[in-house]
């Protein structure tokens, strides 16, 4: 059982933090020392990391705030305020995800409709930027709103105070059926309006496009009423349960991990959905991170390529992405992605900033969503077989192109191959830059295109 850390340990540990960036070398570069990771980019090894093993608990609960540690992870924040009947605005869908990482990274969930990505419920945070200085920092400061989706090229969240909502112990779910993605789009629209579907309240908002006359929006409602649950950390599987049931209910716990256990449908590629597999691999091992850990042995030792050629199918291309398309054009790309790619099922994940109208309505920079616009965020994550052609990402590149063309954005966790002017277009380079340049004036940290397209 985790509990909160206090102030003395948190103390402790920022100076810890301080003392391991004084003994790097001055030409040395900065970066974290951290066991997880929930990105899928290739990345140099970059030597010794930054000691941040003191940083990764809840340090208080108040109320309807907490002050949380930069790296801790969503599973061990959710453990603390579920204890005060509480949890984060958004709970980003895989444990391990860290706090810092969803606010320097992004983040999305199916509340994601109502309250935005999880940056925007920080109240203020210490970051500790490239020159070693820890910056208090709050919204409407430059370093601030420049800070999410700069994936540690400005500096690495210490401290964050963030937002609760208080919650019940149960979720009811509606799994509802649509033909067809236009369909599905035009009940999206109504579910962000109303904030309710056929005279009930929605509190979550996510879905699954099996096929292109077969997709899903699972509509959630925080209750209290007690009744029977149901557990999907057993022989059963989440996503297969939305077409052959219309109603459920879980715990809390289990409705924020649902995706966990199965890291969405991607298990099915470790045999772990497979009955018999399913009961001799347990329990306490199905979750992303020991999925993640298996494919980053695949790609070390190049299994999945070995059992392609033996069983003479075309080179794979991982095709491993999260885009934010607007949610007039969702139908648009689903047919050509259906078309192009051919990868299903994909999650859809509706999202609209949380920032209202008025002076507060302006984009964050480094992820320039426009606020009061509905998008829908659509991940997809496999290997599609598309021949000798593979090692040049062609997939992966359509994508971008497409993504951009709808005026849409794609998420930085994993490949991109844009070209530097293209990229400091639709991700804020010039204000980046400005800010990277008063924050870290000896660039001690990779700048944002270096993290994410270049191999560093």
């Amino acid at each position: 059982m985790h509990v909160p850390v206090g102030w003395e340990q948190h103390s402790a540990g920022v100076a810890r933090l301080l003392e391991s960036y004084a003994a790097l070398p001055a030409d040395a570069p900065v970066r974290l020392a951290k066991r997880t990771s929930n990105l899928f980019r290739g990345r140099a090894a970059l030597g010794a990391g930054l000691d941040v093993s003191g940083l990764d608990g809840v340090i208080e609960v108040v109320g309807d705030v907490a002050e949380v540690q930069g790296m801790c992870t969503y599973e061990h924040l959710v453990e603390v305020t579920l204890a005060h009947g509480r949890i984060p605005l958004v709970v980003p869908q895989l444990r391990t995800i860290t706090l810092g990482g969803a606010v320097s990274g992004l983040g999305i969930e199916a509340t994601s409709f109502r309250s935005g990505l999880p940056h925007e419920s920080v109240l203020d945070m210490d970051v500790m930027t490239g020159s070693g200085e820890v910056v208090t920092t709050k919204p409407g400061d430059e370093l601030f709103d420049a800070f999410p989706n700069s994936y540690g090229s400005l500096g690495y969240a210490i401290r964050l105070r963030i937002e609760l909502e208080p919650v019940p112990p149960y979720v009811a779910l509606r799994h509802v059926r649509f033909d067809d993605a236009d369909a599905l789009a035009g009940a999206v629209g109504r579910v962000v309006a109303e904030g309710a579907w056929a005279g009930e309240r929605v509190d979550g908002l996510d879905g699954v496009a099996f096929t292109p006359d077969d997709l899903r929006l699972t509509l959630a409602r925080w209750t209290d009423e007690p009744g029977p649950t149901s557990d999907y950390t057993g022989q059963q599987v989440f996503y297969r349960s939305l077409q052959h049931r219309s109603t459920d209910r879980l715990t809390m716990l289990d409705y924020l991990w649902r995706w966990d256990t199965d890291w969405f449908w991607c298990s099915r590629a470790f045999g772990a959905q497979h009955p018999l597999v399913r009961r001799l691999w347990p329990r306490r091992l199905r979750r992303s991170d020991v999925y993640w850990r298996l494919v980053a042995l695949d790609r070390r030792f190049g299994i999945g390529d070995r059992l392609d050629r033996r069983a003479g199918r075309p080179q794979g291309e991982r095709v491993v992405q999260d885009v934010e398309i607007p949610l007039d054009r969702l139908a648009e790309f689903l047919a050509w992605f259906d078309r192009e790619v051919g990868m299903r099922p994909v999650w859809l994940c509706p999202l609209r900033l949380r920032r209202g109208a008025g002076e507060d309505d302006r984009p964050w920079p480094g992820y320039p969503l426009t606020a009061g616009t509905t998008y829908v965020n659509v991940g997809f994550w496999g290997v599609v077989n598309v021949g000798p052609d593979a090692p040049e990402s062609p997939r992966n590149r359509a994508i971008e192109a497409k993504v951009s063309e709808l005026g849409g954005h794609k998420s930085l966790y994993s490949e991109a191959f844009y070209e530097p002017d293209e990229f400091a277009r639709l991700y804020g380079g010039e204000h980046l830059a400005r800010v990277k340049a008063r924050h870290d004036p000896d660039d001690r940290l990779a700048t944002l295109y270096d993290k994410v397209v270049q191999p560093r």
